[in-house]
């Protein structure tokens, strides 16, 4: 080798190990595999919620279903806080409700906050022959619970997403007025018959000075063929989010489910996160097109585990799972 040819030799090599260096720097957070969703896993969820019957506060179905939630986090490592407390509804009852509220990588400061509720409606007043009875609550609560039970499961596992992640089980968020009805006057410091739970915690969080950066609940995102808008009060308070959040579902394929659309907003327990505890949450929540919100079968016994789908509680559940483990 001539002594120019050593030369340009020695360059080459530097500029070469030079270039690569910057490249491994830049983008470090892929290191981290995210686990892969099981629909079957969160269906089963869904399934054994259905199988103590409607989670309606002060029954017997909401106390075993309560009880199998806190022991279900636990196993999965989480440390986990019951808030217990009461609440009077638009008809007078007296409930005894509780928030789960379940903690992974408590050690961490970055924190993403997930929810859903857990308790099922008392009756199912939209449905045309069976107004005062009963319904399961397969998608209206059960399903959200059922993915993030899913999602809990990945938590506890050796492969952890490089943030904090809190799971709230909001309770009382069911028991809303019928539609049409007018209800009576709010007790002082109460915003909505509806959303019970979410009022309270936002006004008692679990920890002191908690926040986390921002939040995603998760209702009725089960359902077969449902579709999932930009739902307004996310877009106001949250809009970054829904950005992260279907831009990543389209990334993964689920655009079908997650439609680049904005529709009005609603009340849900997302609203007083946002308006009180002033965390961002956005609300990944069933649309139908032509129906509006919550689709034809809510609040009728037709909200079974008949209509849930493996296929749409993969696309929901594989899509936080892609956002939470993305973060740094």
């Amino acid at each position: 080798m001539t002594r120019v040819a050593a030369l340009l030799f020695i360059l080459f090599f530097v500029s070469s190990c030079g270039s690569n260096k910057p490249k491994e720097e830049e983008n470090p957070k892929h290191m981290i595999p995210v686990p892969q969703f099981s629909g079957d896993s969160a269906y089963r969820f869904v399934e054994q919620q259905v199988r103590f019957g409607p989670r309606v506060p002060n029954t017997p179905s909401h106390e075993k279903a309560g009880g199998f939630l806190v022991a279900r986090l636990k196993q999965y490592g989480a440390r986990v806080i019951e808030q217990d407390f009461e609440a009077t509804t638009y008809d007078h009852e007296r409930l005894r409700l509780k928030n789960i509220i379940a903690s992974f990588n408590p050690q961490m400061k970055k924190r993403i906050l997930l929810a859903a509720h857990w308790d099922t409606r008392p009756f199912a007043d939209k449905d045309l022959n069976h107004q005062d009875g009963p319904f399961d609550g397969a998608n209206d609560g059960a399903s959200g619970v059922g993915v993030l039970l899913e999602v809990a499961r990945h938590l506890g596992s050796e492969l952890k997403p490089t943030v904090g992640v809190d799971i709230i089980f909001f309770d009382g968020e069911d028991w809303g007025e019928p539609e049409g009805q007018t209800p009576p006057e709010l007790p002082a410091g109460q915003t909505s018959w509806w959303c019970l739970g979410s009022q309270y915690w936002a006004e008692n969080k679990h920890l002191k000075n908690y926040s986390a950066h921002y939040g995603i609940l998760l209702d009725m995102v089960g359902a077969g063929r449902s579709q999932f808008y930009r739902e307004g009060v996310s877009l106001e308070y949250a809009g970054q989010t829904v950005k992260k959040v279907w831009d990543m579902a389209g990334k993964l394929g689920y655009s079908d489910y997650f439609v680049k659309q904005n529709v009005a907003g609603i009340t849900d327990d997302h609203l007083f996160i946002n308006q009180i505890a002033k965390i961002p949450m956005i609300d990944i929540v069933h649309y139908q097109a032509g129906v509006g919100f919550f689709g034809d079968y809510h609040h009728t016994t037709r909200d079974n585990i008949g209509i849930i789908s493996h296929e749409t509680l993969t696309a929901v559940g594989s899509t936080v799972l892609h956002v939470l483990y993305d973060e740094e």
